[in-house]
């Protein structure tokens, strides 16, 4: 019998396996209480871009802001940083979460503020 793990591990290869490697990738970790983004360069094996909702918090506003919010503002903070980067296209990668959510808010924000995928 396979423990959580195991099986956590086997949806991430199974999504990673459908990602082209050209493109760098957009990969996205979400616990409990953060949502956390990187643009990876599997190439080059280094993190080109991140952004995590610790940060925001400490340079915006402190006000009380829903999780959906908060995913929307890392989305669109990782796409300006992205774009200064010189990253205009990425692809998605959602580790093992479902596309709904703060995840899908997220990748729809990114989209919005310019970054394609």
């Amino acid at each position: 019998m396979r423990s959580k793990k195991e099986k956590i591990q086997q949806k991430k290869n199974r999504v990673r396996s459908r990602i082209s490697q050209d493109l760098p990738r957009l990969s996205v970790f979400r616990s409990g209480k953060y949502i956390y983004a990187q643009i990876i360069d599997d190439k080059t094996r280094k993190t080109l871009v991140s952004v995590n909702e610790k940060e925001i918090e400490n340079q915006k506003e402190k006000g009380k802001k829903s999780k959906m919010t908060r995913s929307t503002l890392v989305g669109e903070i990782i796409a300006q940083k992205a774009l200064a980067a010189g990253v205009k296209k990425v692809v998605f990668d959602r580790n093992y979460y479902l596309y709904h959510g703060r995840v899908k808010a997220l990748a729809e924000a990114a989209r919005k503020a310019g970054l394609g995928f």
